[in-house]
């Protein structure tokens, strides 16, 4: 499709290669070679001053690599070092595992678990005292004997307290 010499006038000032300006009812346009010489100028600089910086940049990155690399070259005994810590890290989970296995012995468990058992053993005796309450009461209330109302509500014979 062919552009229209308005059309391109337009994309060239929209790229900054011509001005306009509107004096009265006319527009002027004008472009003088020295504005894209200008810009292109403007443009170098901005790149070259990037490029500086990418190169400060590089340097100080390159600079810490060769620091980082001192006292980690690949010598005999920096392999032997690395070796064992490998294998003091291998013996760290095994001792790790077996304390796992003996975690039911550590007093702090030992002790949580006193502490549960005490509550658990608590509860019991209060559930255990409801029922004796409750089977008295059902003795005088309704004048059934004991061993009907152990049978008709599954209550064992030996039923007592825990000690």
């Amino acid at each position: 499709a062919s552009m229209s010499v308005k059309e391109i006038l337009q994309s060239l000032v929209d790229d900054g290669m011509v001005d306009t300006d509107r004096i009265g009812t006319s527009n002027y346009f004008w472009a003088f070679p020295s504005k894209a010489l200008h810009a292109r100028k403007r443009k170098l600089e901005e790149l070259e001053s990037q490029f500086a910086e990418s190169s400060q940049k590089k340097e100080a990155l390159q600079k810490s690599i060769e620091k980082s690399k001192i006292g980690r070259e690949d010598t005999a005994e920096r392999a032997a070092l690395i070796k064992e810590l490998a294998a003091l890290r291998q013996k760290k989970e095994q001792l790790k595992a077996e304390i796992d296995k003996y975690r039911e012995c550590d007093p702090d468990v030992v002790e949580e678990m006193r502490q549960t058992n005490k509550v658990a053993k608590e509860a019991a005796n209060r559930w255990t005292d409801n029922i004796f309450s409750i089977k008295s009461w059902a003795k005088r209330k309704f004048g059934f004997e004991e061993s009907r109302i152990d049978k008709s509500f599954g209550i064992p014979e030996d039923f007592d307290y825990i000690d």
